[in-house]
């Protein structure tokens, strides 16, 4: 019985280390390789065709947008393309957003599995000395709560 715990611990403890890593590697290497990037998207969207492209995409949305049709276009505001600004103003934003909710919702997701594994290896050790997972019938398994429960009323029946 005591291998068994032993083997659930330890893998509990692998699985546990590598959920940290991966949620660590989903943490870090995204904001890491925007920043490697950044420079060279900036760079590539400076380019004199990039805004002739976005030029020529907003004339084309202004010729659309007087027409009668099922959809109704809008001219976009923005003088320079959306990768520009998103690239310039908005990327710190963009990564904080990424490190807290990657942060909150991954560092959640790995407390969860490491607790429902915690909780697996509890009920192997709370069989008799013995019994394998599946020798436990389900009606060995109720009256053994319920005598718990029966044990626990008593002793707050004393306590009162």
């Amino acid at each position: 019985m005591d291998v068994v715990v032993r083997k659930m611990s330890c893998l509990r403890s692998a699985v546990a280390a590598t959920m940290v890593a991966v949620w660590l590697t989903a943490l870090i290497l995204p904001p890491v390789l925007l920043l490697r990037t950044r420079a060279n998207w900036l760079a590539q969207l400076d380019h004199p065709e990039a805004q002739s492209n976005w030029d020529t995409f907003r004339s084309d949305m202004r010729q659309q947008s007087g027409r009668d049709g099922p959809v109704q276009r809008k001219v976009p505001k923005s003088v320079e393309p959306p990768a520009r600004v998103w690239l310039r103003d908005y990327f710190r934003l963009a990564v904080v957003a990424w490190v807290l909710f990657v942060g909150v919702l991954g560092g959640f997701f790995c407390l969860l599995v490491v607790g429902v594994l915690r909780g697996a290896t509890t009920e192997l050790s709370v069989r008799p000395t013995g019994a394998s997972p599946s020798s436990a019938s389900l009606s060995e398994d109720q009256t053994r709560r319920h005598d718990d429960d029966n044990k626990q009323h008593e002793r707050d029946a004393e306590n009162t």
